[in-house]
């Protein structure tokens, strides 16, 4: 649980015994620190200067080291359009392995562009779904993505593995999901979560792209005020970037057997369902993809990560993507939180970029394989 302790959008509660992230504004924090201490409240300080740490992140470079794309720097984070130039770059480049194209517009009218990898070997070939930034704060995500495409097209000739992914697969790959939201946490406020529709009323931004898909809508884990982190939307599919992934998963649900959904953080990799305390109709299948990838994973540097559904892994939230996904008949349905479990949170630093990269690819290589098999 994050909070802002200057601003909630709503009234707080805390239940005894819980952990909760606290940002304080510097000026306060002299005062609130012996109320702590008298109210016998254990406290960490986890970041001691937050803002210093975001522009850690957001200033120091010139542009042209994160934009040079022939050498562009996968170990930094980069903005929206640092991001699009370089998928615009690899489609010119490697036009035998990538076609980029945009499914539609979001709210503000931003292109929602997806790279589409693989050989072009067969008219028809089976896919899997990738996308990352749902949740505009979570940096690391679209990170992920853009190193994923990188490994790809870097060890195609050299990993039989990587040659046979790419030979009898499509990737569909959507670095930045909410890009409105995304480009907002660069230029306004670097912990804003969701999209950035208007809503007149309550003159309040944004819906939670993770709760505004068309499965058990609204229900628990998903709030009904559009100033909350977690508003579902007025309707399904109220937001234009939804409604346009779920279109384009639809109309090649017979194609797409894996749907996998990148977040932060946690150190988790979950799977259906969200919504309901439930075991899955393919349970055993889905529950040995996760247990070979997460053992994948920790081969790399020994971090571990806790898998299994998400109800019961980290909480029930109603009308999320992964669920949707399922339900519409894909799967091999995922969602991991990457790194880390909080010290760092959502400003995990650029030095753990290459760590917590190369060791997702470890797993989603093994899911993808695991795919290849036909497990039934």
């Amino acid at each position: 649980l994050q909070v802002d302790l200057w601003q909630p959008s709503s009234p707080i509660h805390i239940v005894e015994g819980a952990v909760a992230d606290v940002r304080v504004p510097q000026n306060t924090t002299r005062s609130l620190l012996p109320f702590l201490q008298q109210a016998n409240i254990q406290y960490t300080i986890l970041i001691s200067d937050l803002q210093q740490a975001i522009e850690n992140q957001t200033a120091g470079r010139s542009h042209r080291s994160r934009r040079s794309l022939p050498g562009y720097n996968y170990e930094v984070y980069h903005s929206l359009e640092e991001i699009e130039d370089w998928m615009h770059y690899l489609n010119r480049t490697y036009s035998d392995l990538v076609h980029m194209f945009s499914l539609g517009k979001s709210y503000e009218g931003r292109p929602l562009y997806v790279l589409k990898l693989g050989k072009r070997s067969r008219p028809y070939k089976k896919a899997v779904w990738i996308d990352c930034g749902i949740h505009a704060r979570e940096w690391i995500g679209p990170a992920f993505c853009q190193w994923f495409v990188k490994e790809a097209l870097q060890t195609y000739q050299t990993d039989p593995d990587m040659r046979k992914m790419l030979t009898q697969l499509y990737f569909y790959i959507m670095p930045v999901f909410n890009v409105d939201g995304y480009h907002f946490s660069w230029t306004n406020d670097r912990f804003w979560r969701k999209t950035r529709s208007k809503n007149m009323r309550f003159h309040c931004h944004g819906v939670d792209a993770n709760r505004n898909w068309k499965v058990k809508w609204c229900d628990e884990g998903a709030s009904l005020h559009p100033c909350d982190d977690t508003y579902c939307g007025p309707f399904p599919e109220s937001e234009p970037e939804v409604k346009a992934v779920a279109h384009f998963l639809r109309k090649h649900r017979k194609q797409i057997k894996a749907y996998l959904s990148f977040h932060a953080y946690a150190q988790m990799l979950l799977y259906p369902y969200s919504y309901k305390y439930a075991t899955i109709p393919n349970f055993n299948c889905v529950e040995s993809a996760a247990y070979n990838a997460v053992n994948a994973l920790q081969s790399a540097y020994g971090v571990r990560y806790r898998y299994g559904p998400a109800s019961s892994t980290l909480y029930v939230s109603s009308g999320s993507s992964m669920d949707w996904a399922y339900k519409n008949g894909i799967p091999y349905a995922f969602a991991f939180e990457l790194r880390d479990t909080g010290h760092f949170g959502f400003l995990l630093p650029e030095m753990l970029i290459k760590p917590t990269c190369t060791e997702t690819m470890l797993a989603v290589k093994n899911i993808t394989l695991h795919l290849l098999k036909k497990c039934h």
